[in-house]
């Protein structure tokens, strides 16, 4: 099953972000295509980055939030909220 996951960083917390980036993209890329789309939240004029949105996929929610938890950005403490919801892809339909 496919998974929004949708993560708001704390406040002020630019740093943090900077400081786990490389290890929050190889964790990313140890999933392989798990990893459907993964990208940040950005600021009205997008200079800055605010959260997370990843689209991934897991036999269960238990393990969307295995994943979730075992982040570098969670573990170091960036996101202020972190949603996690079920989704279902329509379009663009795929090639038959």
């Amino acid at each position: 099953m496919l998974y929004i996951i949708d993560c708001a960083d704390k406040a002020g917390s630019g740093d943090i972000r900077a400081s786990n980036r490389t290890a929050h993209l190889a964790y990313l890329e140890s999933f392989g295509d798990k990893v459907f789309a993964a990208g940040p939240t950005l600021t009205d004029d997008g200079s800055a980055m605010t959260g997370s949105v990843l689209i991934v996929e897991f036999d269960d929610r238990a393990a969307a939030e295995r994943f979730c938890a075992d982040d570098p950005y969670a573990k170091a403490g960036l996101f202020e909220s972190v949603t996690i919801r079920p989704w279902r892809k329509v379009l663009p339909k795929s090639p038959a």
